[in-house]
């Protein structure tokens, strides 16, 4: 495939719609914190501020400045693909990325940014709306709950919204032909509770038509399991504003605007709409998780509850539930700079400060500002991040792909590129607290690192454990390398890590679980499975525990027995969480090749071959079993929504090769050729500037949402070639 020019537009398959705005006037700024926000320059300023690689490449424009070597070896492959990834790394040491792939996250941004009449940067409108109709589906005009999903209710109902609110006419032939695709799947009356949620907000749904959100689960004795304080948190955050503005009956006056999607959202005209039919109905294509019976007694007994708040003194207890989410929307705010956990709740906390707070409130005004980095530029067109970023995340990966490569060991342009990112390692370990622990029943964070950055403050469990594994790789073992993070702050980080395994010897993502899993029987979502309590996970499981070895290589008098004991204890929940069949089930990426990698190197890492250990050998039988007759493997999304394995409709991709390769040569797979020939198909997929093209998304949450992680398609496949390299002597391989 040929190297395309600097002055080409973007190119990527599906871009129906070309760039709307100058792609030569966007930059992309990375602040020392990690911080990733898009500019749209004037012509004056563009040229006081220089493109870079970073602006091209993520926009599309594959510009790479020199056609390097054909690479015949695993290594220079290996050499090639780093070559030309280590100029995409930001000044601040990070590696920046896209992090997007659901499709209900600028919906709830735009009404939010409607509702408070909050103008658009320059730019960042004309490319939301570019987004927007790439993503329409080309077949029926609709869009899903993420990129790769079929229409739906939930995805068509609020991406019209979503676009209308942006400016589009109805009569525009992007929203004539979705509205005809939400009309058939029964209107957004059909809606999941999300979609019933957002549309209540902005006037465009009654209220009578919702399952309560009760905010009085957070003035509830803290005993009780249905706390909110007991839920996973990332529920719990969405569900604190969704309370409030429940609690609240809140919806933004009508205006002209609003009035008419009233009309153009259903089937029948809006006064017409049975409502209280409409509550529990939702479209088969959106319904993933239907409620239990326990679920609909208690929504039926909530709504008796709602029936008498205006006539008795129970309207007392509302409003002091009300005000203990407004005081606990205030404490995220205040603890993430106004970041939030995610998108979803940052959105709702942003309204939630323009109600309670006023327009010129320096928290409101935070909020407006940290909407810039959410968002991201890409081929398509501007889309919005399930997170701030995946900053930390991906550079701990690549950092320790070209540590286990050899090349950070080498004199070189490579340590330029390592002391960065150590440096970044350094700058974004939480060295804190939360500033309203633990009132906000935030799991503690001093010595932690987070998914994205420090500013957004969370623990989080493998994360946490990457970065302690790879900042140890770089600076205990380097002898070029400064001494940045003090043992103290190493020690800190094991502490966090210590704090949060759970009974059956796993790790949950933000903290311990809380409350029993029984609570799933409660979950009023319909379109997520899994997502009241923190579960235990093989892959948080395998990092914390990597991390924690790692740590005890170079700290071995520190809490040696918990540790030791932490790591049995890890051992047993990641055998017990193994299938009959050798598999594991991946619950944060695509899905049973991602979920080997981490099973199999835990087990690895303890002395467990495929010679030596049934697990080991059961596990690799089943990665082998689903081998493609090309060498690679190749996952659909849909693995993650039935638990069981999919081969992906496009055949092999190279990120589920590479994860596929990597667990047989950790578990020492006995049949080299068997892996010689996935390291092949991804030395056959790398460009002759040493990149690879991005293929099916890769990530997943809650089961039924996909999410896409672009650079893994590096970080993975250089990692999986530089092992080969080392255990099987660099052989020449015919490409």
């Amino acid at each position: 495939m040929p190297i395309l020019p600097d002055s080409a537009i973007p190119t990527e398959p599906g871009a129906r719609y070309p760039p709307v705005t100058d792609p030569s006037r966007w930059r992309l700024k990375a602040s020392r914190a990690g911080a990733q926000t898009w500019h749209y320059l004037t012509p004056e300023q563009a040229k006081e501020w220089p493109q870079t690689p970073i602006d091209r490449y993520w926009q599309g424009l594959y510009t790479v400045a020199k056609k390097l070597p054909a690479a015949t070896t695993p290594e220079q492959a290996a050499r090639n693909g780093f070559e030309f990834y280590k100029e995409l790394q930001c000044d601040s040491g990070h590696w920046a990325g896209e992090y997007g792939g659901p499709m209900f996250l600028i919906p709830g941004l735009c009404v939010a940014m409607y509702i408070t009449g909050t103008p658009w940067e320059p730019g960042y409108r004309e490319e939301l709306i570019r987004y927007l109709r790439n993503m329409a589906h080309a077949e029926d005009g609709g869009w899903g709950i993420h990129i790769e999903s079929p229409s739906t209710v939930f995805g068509t109902a609020l991406n019209y919204t979503a676009l209308r609110l942006l400016g589009v006419p109805a009569d525009d032939p992007v929203c004539v032909k979705a509205r005809g695709t939400l009309h058939k799947l029964g209107g957004a009356a059909r809606s999941p509770a999300w979609g019933k949620f957002w549309l209540s907000v902005l006037g465009c749904y009654d209220y009578s038509g919702m399952n309560p959100v009760p905010p009085e689960l957070w003035i509830l004795p803290e005993v009780l399991p249905i706390h909110a304080s007991k839920l996973w948190v990332h529920t719990r955050m969405v569900y604190l504003p969704m309370g409030y503005f429940y609690g609240r009956k809140w919806s933004a006056p009508l205006d002209e605007l609003t009035k008419s999607l009233r009309e153009e959202l259903y089937t029948v005209p809006y006064e017409e709409v049975d409502w209280a039919k409409a509550r529990d109905d939702i479209a088969p294509e959106d319904l993933y998780q239907p409620h239990s019976t326990l679920m609909n007694a208690a929504n039926s007994l909530l709504l008796v509850y709602e029936s008498l708040l205006p006539y008795t003194p129970l309207h007392w207890i509302r409003e002091r539930a009300v005000r203990e989410t407004v005081r606990q929307c205030r404490f995220e705010d205040d603890n993430t700079g106004c970041l939030d956990i995610g998108p979803v709740n940052k959105a709702m906390n942003m309204l939630v400060s323009y109600l309670e707070d006023g327009p010129t409130h320096p928290r409101f005004r935070a909020h407006i500002e940290r909407n810039l980095d959410f968002l991201w530029l890409g081929p398509k067109g501007m889309l919005m991040n399930g997170t701030n970023g995946s900053q930390l995340w991906d550079t701990a990966f690549m950092c320790q792909a070209i540590a286990e490569c050899g090349f950070v060991q080498e004199e070189g342009s490579v340590r330029e590129h390592v002391l960065k990112a150590l440096d970044f390692l350094d700058e974004s370990q939480i060295k804190t607290n939360s500033p309203n622990y633990p009132h906000d029943y935030r799991q503690t964070s001093k010595g932690a690192w987070p998914f994205s950055t420090r500013e957004q403050t969370y623990t989080v469990s493998d994360t946490t454990a990457e970065g302690l594994k790879t900042s140890l790789i770089l600076q205990k073992r380097l002898d070029y390398t400064p001494q940045l993070i003090s043992d103290r702050r190493f020690m800190d980080a094991a502490d966090v890590l210590l704090t949060m395994q759970n009974r059956t010897g796993g790790f949950g993502s933000y903290e311990l679980q809380r409350a029993g899993e029984w609570l799933e029987l409660l979950n009023p979502a319909e379109v997520f499975g899994k997502i009241m309590v923190e579960y235990n996970y093989t892959e948080c499981t395998t990092a914390v525990m990597l991390g924690l070895t790692t740590f005890r290589k170079h700290f071995p008098g520190y809490r040696r027995d918990e540790i030791d004991k932490t790591v049995n204890g890890c051992i047993r929940f990641i055998k017990s969480s193994q299938r009959p069949d050798g598999s594991y089930y991946g619950c944060w990426a695509i899905c049973f090749t991602y979920a080997a990698l981490f099973g199999v190197e835990a087990l690895a890492s303890v002395g467990e071959r495929y010679s030596n250990s049934d697990n080991q050998k059961r596990a690799c039988d089943f990665i082998v079993s689903k081998q493609n007759k090309d060498g690679g493997w190749g996952e659909a999304y849909k693995a993650c929504e039935t638990g069981v394995w999919c081969d992906h409709p496009r055949g092999s991709q190279v990120v589920n090769t590479a994860w596929a390769v990597l667990a047989l040569m950790a578990a020492e797979y006995p049949d080299e050729s068997v892996i010689r020939r996935g390291i092949k198909l991804i030395m056959q997929r790398q460009r002759a500037n040493g990149e690879w093209l991005q293929e099916g998304i890769e990530g997943v949450f809650n089961r039924n949402c996909m999410i896409s992680y672009p650079n893994y398609k590096f970080a993975f496949t250089i990692w999986a070639l530089g092992r080969y390299a080392k255990r099987y002597g660099n052989p020449v391989i015919d490409v």
